[in-house]
């Protein structure tokens, strides 16, 4: 028997009307979400593998809140009125920009459901409409160029100089790493360009995760496009889609690869898998939580990182994410960072954007400087030595809680409605229906 200890609103993973729900811990001691819509039935969801005091500590940001500059009115009530609305409490962080549908790969999952259906491509004038409409939005944010795969296009110089003019400062390629690998120069072309992190797709070290997730082995690809990376010291963040029986055994593996690849990969972002978009994988019963992944990256890296290193998001909901920053020693040694339990690395979202762009971006600007001893390399180059392990758990239509989905601050760009939310942007009933994705 269930014991419910706090109601929020969440949706019907068939019809996608809001309904009720409540918060529950089962008779595993664990934390469920349950609902019941009264023309599909009861759902329940495990969003939390551990105790009850475990999962009220973990949010001990408090409730800051913040109002969306030009914000809209709210009409139909959340999730149907995102732009963002005044009901939303948090502004925008990192905005994700896609530029092009298409896509070099057909990959099982995918969110975008890239390369189905007609090709939608913003022309560069298009692209600009959509900065300008980000900067009166509350910009500059962070910019995540996406897709499909944003390399398919050749103007991504172009794209990003386009951001620059207007006062936009970092962006992020989010990729598949093929053309990297595959294409001489090209690494250096966007290092040129002004790409600032490489937010490399990378599932394991195993094919057979490659397979299975991105439908073709993968990993030679993986590795040389990081190569060519590192040769011109382009920055990457390794961000693995993580699925349990598939590659959640590979978690202490990917971190330690990230770390004995330092400086040049800055961390490890992980994606637990969410059920939206195009998804070959079967809506599972039991699914990866925060509390799950801390301990897998606790027991696979024999202890080196530990669960209580990490702490909730910062300025989105803590439930949304997991996140620890390590120091690199000059002996090799990973030193964990205070985690400022009391209120999360950051808590206002232009705070998170200098965060993330700090901790992710290059610091190749000492490169050719010969340091008496690694200990003055260490001092000269505090970023530099920085190591970040991070997750961020999207939301479907299963385990959506619109309280969690009002802090979010990542955001797609709709030239309609102007910033959507990540999760709603994407999600997708049982029968691929969406609210957002494809309805401009």
């Amino acid at each position: 028997m269930s014991r419910v200890f706090a109601e929020t609103k969440s949706v019907c993973p068939y019809c996608l009307q809001t309904i009720s729900a409540n918060k529950a811990v089962g008779d595993d001691g664990y934390i469920y979400l349950e609902k019941i819509c009264p023309e599909h039935g009861f759902f329940r969801t495990l969003i939390w593998e551990g105790k009850i005091t475990d999962y009220l500590m973990w949010d001990t940001r408090g409730d800051y809140k913040t109002v969306p500059k030009a914000a809209m009115q709210p009409k139909n009530g959340c999730p149907r009125d995102c732009g963002l609305c005044t009901a939303h409490e948090s502004d925008g962080c990192c905005v994700l920009l896609e530029v092009t549908s298409r896509c070099n790969l057909h990959c099982p999952v995918c969110f975008a459901s890239a390369g189905e259906g007609l090709v939608n491509e913003p022309s560069l004038d298009e692209i600009c409409a959509q900065y300008d409409m980000l900067i009166d939005r509350g910009g500059p944010f962070n910019i995540q160029l996406s897709g499909g795969e944003p390399t398919i296009r050749d103007d991504i110089a172009e794209i990003i100089d386009e951001g620059k003019k207007r006062g936009f400062s970092f962006f992020q390629l989010n990729t598949n790493g093929i053309r990297i690998a595959d294409e001489e120069g090209y690494a250096e072309y966007l290092k040129n360009a002004g790409v600032s992190c490489v937010f490399l797709q990378f599932d394991g070290l195993c094919d057979s995760s490659y397979e299975a997730l991105r439908g073709r082995p993968l990993l030679s690809t993986k590795l040389k496009a990081i190569l060519n990376c590192k040769k011109h010291f382009l920055p990457v963040v390794l961000v693995p889609t993580v699925c349990h029986g598939i590659n959640d055994n590979e978690l202490g593996d990917i971190i330690k690869f990230a770390y004995e690849n330092m400086p040049h990969v800055r961390g490890v972002h992980f994606q637990p898998m969410s059920y939206f978009g195009r998804c070959a994988m079967e809506v599972p019963v039991y699914r990866l939580t925060i509390p799950k992944i801390l301990r897998n990256i606790e027991e696979q890296t024999g202890r080196l990182i530990l669960a209580e290193h990490f702490t909730g998001g910062g300025a989105e909901n803590a439930y949304c994410s997991f996140h620890a920053s390590y120091n690199i020693s000059p002996d090799g040694r990973l030193i964990a960072l205070p985690s400022n339990r009391n209120s999360g690395c950051c808590v206002k979202s232009s705070e998170a954007r200098d965060f993330v762009a700090k901790r992710w971006s290059s610091c190749d600007a000492s490169e050719n400087i010969e340091y008496e001893t690694s200990l003055d390399e260490f001092l000269a180059n505090p970023y530099k030595n920085i190591f970040t392990v991070s997750g961020m758990l999207f939301q479907d239509a299963y385990n959506l809680d619109l309280e969690r989905l009002r802090k979010c601050h990542i955001c797609e760009v709709s030239l309609k409605r102007g910033l959507v939310p990540f999760c709603a942007f994407n999600l997708t009933s049982a029968d691929g229906t969406t609210l957002y994705r494809n309805k401009e």
